[in-house]
């Protein structure tokens, strides 16, 4: 009897609806558990996913220390204390950006290892497994949150807002995040190659960070760039933060935003993952 006589009554009911009442929600929990272990039991991603944007802060950001706070006021668009401060609601944001690309790696990593043949091989969805890897991206990028806070603090830089403006703000980082990992994700479903995720991400995150109001506002840019800033979530997840810590306000209307951008993402991921996601 052959391997394809023996087992294709058994792919066959995989396949068919004999497995499509099974609840996803304990093999959602188990994968997403997974990928924040994985997080946290590698010291060097840790170090590296912490760094990497205290790293802007510290240089890019004291770049402009020098520069009289009146010329800062009108170059940025606002009143401010230090760059710092206008700084940090975008390097939380474009961080946001770039971590999808450690979930695109991590996925290739388990193709080439076999995990995601011996994953998909059981009653689990193709789509479970595409969004538990990206919500685990998405939660290694609020690592950056409280050690970024605590650096600008550290910097002098002083806050504003209310506990539910920082709560909404927090809700709009993971959003983002997650809207960018699912969209990584579904970029790199079909992949096998170490090299796609990195030239992937290269060639999406640094048009989309620079062409937003993260690093200086959007009325300094050329038109094109203006019309790029105006459909990126980038630029509506660093205003948001910018108004909590520069006046104390926040527009909601960005954070909703954000939130449309995480569905369509989220929408369309599912869809693409459900149908390409592959081992090989």
């Amino acid at each position: 009897m052959t391997t394809e006589n023996r087992f294709g009554g058994a792919f066959a009911s995989r396949e068919g609806s004999g497995f499509a009442g099974i609840p996803q929600g304990r093999q959602f929990a188990g994968l997403y558990a997974r990928e924040v272990l994985k997080t946290f039991r590698n010291p060097f991603v840790l170090v590296i996913t912490v760094v990497q944007p205290f790293m802007w802060l510290a240089f890019f950001g004291s770049s402009f220390s020098n520069v009289p706070l009146s010329y800062l006021d009108v170059l940025l668009h606002a009143h401010i204390q230090s760059y710092l401060q206008f700084l940090l609601p975008g390097v939380l944001s474009t961080s946001m950006l770039s971590i999808g690309m450690f979930g695109s790696m991590s996925t290739i990593q388990d193709k080439r290892f076999g995990f995601m043949k011996r994953i998909l091989i059981t009653p689990t969805s193709k789509a479970t497994v595409y969004l538990a890897k990206a919500l685990g991206s998405a939660t290694r990028g609020l690592v950056q949150v409280p050690v970024m806070i605590a650096a600008a603090l550290l910097f002098g830089v002083q806050f504003g807002g209310d506990p539910l403006m920082w709560a909404g703000w927090l809700l709009c980082l993971v959003l983002l995040g997650f809207g960018f990992s699912c969209m990584f994700l579904a970029v790199t479903a079909s992949s096998t190659d170490w090299q796609t995720p990195g030239v992937i991400s290269n060639f999406i995150t640094m048009p989309l960070m620079f062409a937003s109001g993260a690093l200086f506002p959007t009325a300094n840019f050329p038109g094109w760039m203006q019309t790029i800033a105006a459909y990126n979530p980038v630029t509506y997840s660093a205003l948001f933060g910018r108004g909590i810590i520069l006046s104390g306000t926040a527009n909601w209307l960005y954070l909703g935003y954000v939130a449309v951008f995480a569905t369509v993402m989220v929408t369309i991921g599912t869809v693409v993952a459900s149908r390409y996601l592959k081992v090989e």
